[in-house]
């Protein structure tokens, strides 16, 4: 059996450290012994931007913010769906997983970042929200482990109710915000319908194929 390869580490501002390693042609973000990303398995995040673009219906070049960047299976599948006229604005807090997108994942990049579509932030996406006020079709959070953070505690601010009426004042009227967790959490949907929104809870397998564990997405509309 080859040996993982730690090809480089990263620390999240006021979080954890990140460790990237390479088995063969796959890659793995780990966090402690938690793996956090893995390149063999993104369906959940490509079924994130896929199902919010279904639910924009007639917007047929919306523009999206995306927050963060991670393994860019998100991305990617929106850049798929918004057309030639879409935008898909990406903030992503850690400089490093850029890096590897540029560097050794760069065959799994496949030059989404380089898009003429696309618009990088290097920073907090919840610095973004703030800034917006009815800018954004959708929202699409993939950030942490969902509601329920693991490596950067200054995650939570993004689920909280201040965090939720952000989100909702930086969206167009009829703007989705689309939130990814790895597990259901009964609490945060009440909280969504607090913050107001019209709530859609759907339950995705982590694997393209159908398979692997269950994941779940909110769909909040304003």
């Amino acid at each position: 059996m080859k040996p993982r390869e730690l090809v480089g580490t990263a620390k999240v501002p006021g979080g954890v450290e990140l460790r990237l390693f390479r088995h063969g042609d796959d890659h793995m973000i780990m966090v402690d012994n938690n793996e956090l990303m893995s390149s063999r398995v993104g369906g959940s995040e490509e079924a994130l931007a896929v199902m919010t673009c279904e639910r924009l219906g007639a917007n047929a070049n919306p523009h999206l913010l995306i927050g963060g960047y991670g393994m860019g299976f998100t991305l990617r599948a929106a850049l798929g769906q918004i057309g030639d006229g879409g935008r898909a604005t990406v903030a992503e807090l850690v400089p490093e997983i850029i890096a590897w997108a540029r560097g050794p994942m760069a065959a799994l990049t496949a030059g989404c970042l380089d898009d003429p579509r696309v618009r990088l932030i290097a920073g907090d996406v919840a610095a973004e929200i703030k800034s917006a006020a009815a800018q954004y079709d959708a929202i699409l959070l993939d950030v942490d482990n969902g509601p329920s953070g693991l490596v950067r505690a200054d995650n939570d601010g993004l689920y909280s109710m201040k965090g939720l009426a952000a989100a909702k004042a930086a969206l167009k009227p009829g703007g989705i915000l689309a939130i990814w967790s790895a597990a259901p959490d009964a609490a945060f949907t009440r909280r969504l319908k607090s913050a107001g929104f019209k709530i859609e809870e759907a339950t995705v397998r982590a694997r393209s194929n159908g398979k692997g564990p269950r994941h779940t997405i909110w769909f909040a509309k304003r």
